[in-house]
This record gives structure tokens, C-alpha cells and sequence, in this order.
């Protein structure tokens, strides 16, 4: 008989830690999910600024400059702002305003894009790989507003053979004229040697 105790209290004592077990596991779950939830909804510092910020391009920029500059859109060749431009000056970032490519170094692609053989200052540009086309390709982004440019190529004229085939949306010409006026009056001298 004593046996037999100890067996039922022992089955007893089983079915009771799994109970409590079990409601343990089930207040942590709630909490686990609530602590969840409050995170969700309140935004850390970081993500309010990137989403002010976010909002501040997006109410800036065009519909296809922000696709392009910010999601890695490419604009349609031959219907872009610069593709055919020829006017002296430089290529700005149209986020940042840090100063990309000259009018010096563009040069007739054939491709509908605005296309450069080097970049104005180096500094200013970062280069990246790119597999999204199920391809190894380099992407060009400006390094201060981490804008999406466009992609290099190996395809241009000497000296360099590069060809910065750059999206116009990224893009902000500066004339030479308007260059001392918008604070890129150091690019200036560029010019007056080719006069």
C-alpha cells in the first residue's frame, strides 16, 4: 500500500511541475509577444531620424529620382535630363550636392545615359558589386548622400577605358557660369585652362 502512494504522489508531483511548467512557459510567451509588440510601435532614435529623413527626400526628390538615387532604379536611356548635354560645368549629387563628375571627362556613350571617363574627385564616389542582375557588375554611389549613381564599365575611351555610366536622376549639372555662385568655385581653374 505504501508502494502505491508513493507512485500516485509521485504522478501527482509529475502533473503538478508540468502545470506550473507549462504556465511558465505560457507567461513567458505573453511577455515575450508583448515586448514585441511595444517595440514594433515605438521606433528606436535611429529609425525616427531615417524616417524624417526618408520623408525629407521623398517630399525633395521627383518620384524617378528618388526611385533611382534610393531604391537602385535605372531611368529610360535617351529620355534622361544630361545624356545629351554638352554644356560646360560639373555633375553634382542631387542629395548631397558633393561634386561627382565634369563636363570634361563626359563623353558620347551611345548608350542614352550620361557617361563620364573618370570622376571629378574620386573621394566622392564609392564603388560597390552589384550581383542583382544575376551578374557581377560595379555600382557607383556617392559617398556622403549614398546615392545609387549608376554602374562602371571597362568599355570607355583611352586613357582610362572606364565609362561611369551615370543615371541623370542622381544627377545636378552646375554650370560653369553658376560654379563661384553655388560654392564650387575651386572647379573653376578646370575651365579656364581649356579656354
Amino acid at each position: 500500500m505504501n508502494s502505491t502512494l508513493s507512485a500516485g504522489d509521485s504522478r501527482s508531483s509529475i502533473v503538478a511541475a508540468l502545470l506550473v511548467f507549462a504556465a511558465i512557459a505560457g507567461v513567458l510567451l505573453f511577455l515575450n509577444r508583448a515586448m514585441a509588440q511595444k517595440q514594433e510601435a515605438k521606433p528606436t532614435e535611429q529609425q525616427t531620424a531615417a524616417n524624417s529623413g526618408d520623408a525629407e527626400l521623398r517630399n525633395r526628390l521627383t518620384k524617378e529620382q528618388y526611385y533611382v538615387t534610393k531604391q537602385n532604379g535605372t531611368e529610360p536611356p535617351f529620355r534622361n535630363e544630361y545624356w545629351d548635354n554638352h554644356k560646360p560645368g560639373i555633375y553634382v549629387d542631387r542629395i548631397s550636392g558633393e561634386p561627382l563628375f565634369s563636363s570634361l571627362d563626359k563623353f558620347e556613350s551611345g548608350t542614352g545615359w550620361p557617361s563620364f571617363t573618370k570622376p571629378l574627385a574620386k573621394e566622392h564616389v564609392v564603388e560597390k558589386t552589384d550581383r542583382s542582375m544575376g551578374m557581377a557588375r560595379t555600382e557607383v554611389r556617392s559617398r556622403d548622400g549614398d546615392a545609387h549613381l549608376g554602374h562602371l564599365f571597362d568599355d570607355g575611351p583611352a586613357p582610362t577605358r572606364m565609362r561611369y555610366c551615370m543615371n541623370s536622376a542622381s544627377l545636378r549639372f552646375v554650370p560653369v557660369e553658376k560654379l563661384q555662385e553655388e560654392g564650387y568655385g575651386q572647379y573653376l581653374a578646370l575651365f579656364e585652362s581649356k579656354k
